[in-house]
C-alpha cells in the first residue's frame, strides 16, 4: 500500500499518487550518462529527481526536480533521500557514500542494480577480490599499496610495465601506465589526485599485452534472462573513453567466455540493470575480465546510433522499472567519437556543428555541461551505416565529424 501524501505532495505531486506505475526515482550523479537514463524515464512517465554537486549538470536539465549536494557527504545524502522519499536509487557516479544504500535498501527503497552491486563495484579492490578469489574468473595479476614506498615495492613484484589506478575513480581519473621505476613518484601523485571519496589506496596491475578490448553491456532482470548486448570495441586514452563502435567481431568462443564470465559476476553481485563488463581479448590467450560498472556505460554511447533495437538507456530504464525486454538485436554498425574540450571556460558554446549535421546518418550530441574545461567530455558523435559498410571507414568518419566540433 502506498504512503498517504503530505499536503505538499498532494499539490505538486498529485498525479504520482493516482497512476501507481509512475514511480519516484533519485539519481545520484547527473552527467551525460544519467541525462540519456533521464530521457528514457521520462518517455516511461517516470518521476526523476536528478542530484550531483553542482548546479545545471546534463540530467537537471530534463528532470522533474533538482538537489545540488556534496553525494559523499552522508547526512545530506540522508536528508535528501528522507525529503524525497524515492521508490528507486539510481547512483551513477562514484563519489557517493555508498554504504548508506544498505540502510535505504533495508527500508524498501529499490537500490540500482542492488545495495551490493554498487559498493562492490564502487571499489576495484573489492570487485577484483570477487571476480578473482570468490568466481575465479581470469584477471590480470595484481597488488594493492596505500602509500608509496607499498607502491614501490608492489611494482617491484608485479614488474614493467604496469597499471597504477585509485581503487575509486572513473573515466580514467588517476590511472597511468608506469615503464619504470623512475616514474612512480609521478603515478602515486597522479592516482592520489584522480581518486574519488576518501580512500587513498591504489591497485597495481600487471600490463596484459591484449590484442584488443571490448565492452560486454550486460542486462539483468527481476523476472527474465540475462541479456547481453553485441560487443562493444572501444579506444582508450589514459584509460578514458575517446571512440567506441559496434559491434566489435570476435571469436564466438571467445564472446561465449565472455559472456560466461559477464554471467557469474552479475549473478553473484545481485540486482536488476544495465552492467559494462569490461575485458582484455588476445586472438592467443583468450578472455581476460577487466573492470565493471553497475550502470549505463560511455563506451555505450555508440548505442544511440541505433545500433541495436533498445538503446542502453532505454534497456537500463526496462530493467530498473522491472519492464519486459523481448530481446536484444544487432540493427546495424556504428561508431561513437567524443568532442573534448581544448580549454577552460564557464560559457561553453561550440562552433562546427554545422558540418556534423550536415553529414548523412549522423547524430549530434553536445551533453550541455556549465563549463568546459580542458580535456573535459563535453559532446559525441554517433554515426552508423549497413552492416556490410567498411566499419574502418565509419569509425574515421566520426572521428573526423567529431574533430570539426570546438568549444568557444
Amino acid at each position: 500500500m502506498k504512503r498517504p501524501p503530505s499536503y505538499e505532495q498532494t499539490r505538486f505531486h498529485y498525479t504520482y499518487y493516482i497512476y501507481t506505475s509512475m514511480k519516484r526515482i533519485l539519481l545520484l550523479g547527473s552527467g551525460e550518462l544519467g541525462k540519456e537514463f533521464v530521457i528514457a524515464c521520462k518517455r516511461k512517465g517516470q518521476y526523476v529527481v536528478a542530484c550531483d554537486k553542482y548546479d545545471n549538470a546534463p540530467a537537471m536539465q530534463v528532470a522533474d526536480e533538482r538537489r545540488v549536494f556534496s553525494m559523499l557527504d552522508g547526512d545530506s545524502l540522508d536528508a535528501v533521500v528522507s525529503e524525497v522519499r524515492p521508490d528507486i536509487i539510481v547512483p551513477e557516479i562514484e563519489a557517493i557514500r555508498t554504504e548508506r544504500l544498505y540502510d535505504y535498501e533495508a527500508r524498501g527503497i529499490q537500490v540500482v542494480p542492488s545495495a551490493r552491486a554498487v559498493n562492490y563495484t564502487m571499489n576495484r579492490k573489492a570487485i577484483r577480490e570477487l571476480a578473482h578469489t570468490e568466481l575465479g574468473l581470469r584477471t590480470a595479476n595484481y597488488r594493492y599499496a596505500t602509500s608509496y614506498d607499498e607502491l614501490s615495492a608492489a611494482a617491484a613484484e608485479i614488474g614493467f610495465p604496469c597499471i597504477v589506478k585509485p581503487l575509486m575513480s572513473s573515466s580514467g581519473h588517476g590511472q597511468s601506465k608506469v615503464d619504470c621505476e623512475s616514474a612512480l613518484a609521478k603515478a602515486w601523485e597522479c592516482a592520489c589526485e584522480g581518486a574519488r571519496g576518501d580512500i587513498m589506496e591504489v591497485i597495481v596491475e600487471q600490463f596484459i599485452p591484449f590484442d584488443y578490448e571490448i565492452t560486454l553491456l550486460t542486462v539483468t532482470q527481476k523476472a527474465g534472462p540475462t541479456l547481453f548486448c553485441p560487443p562493444i570495441g572501444h579506444v582508450q586514452k589514459g584509460g578514458d573513453y575517446r571512440e567506441s563502435f559496434q559491434p566489435r567481431a570476435m571469436k564466438p568462443e571467445h564472446l561465449a567466455e565472455a559472456q560466461s564470465m559477464a554471467a557469474k559476476v552479475t549473478e553473484a553481485l545481485t540486482g536488476a540493470g544495465i552492467w559494462g563488463v569490461e575485458f582484455f581479448v588476445s586472438e592467443k590467450d583468450g578472455v581476460i575480465f577487466s573492470e565493471l560498472s553497475p550502470r549505463p556505460h560511455d563506451t555505450g554511447m555508440v548505442t544511440l546510433a541505433g545500433t541495436q533495437n533498445l538503446s542502453e538507456f532505454e534497456l537500463h530504464c526496462r530493467a530498473v522499472l522491472g519492464l519486459p525486454i523481448p530481446g536484444i538485436t544487432l540493427e546495424r554498425q556504428g561508431a561513437s567519437a567524443v568532442i573534448l574540450s581544448d580549454k577552460e571556460t564557464d560559457a561553453p558554446d561550440y562552433k562546427g556543428m554545422d558540418d556534423v549535421c550536415e553529414a548523412e546518418r549522423t547524430y549530434l550530441r553536445i551533453f550541455g555541461k556549465p563549463e568546459a574545461h580542458v580535456g573535459r567530455r563535453m559532446g559525441v558523435v554517433v554515426c552508423w551505416d549497413k552492416p556490410e559498410a567498411s566499419q574502418d571507414e565509419l569509425r574515421d568518419k566520426c572521428k573526423s565529424l567529431a574533430a570539426k566540433v570546438e568549444v568557444v
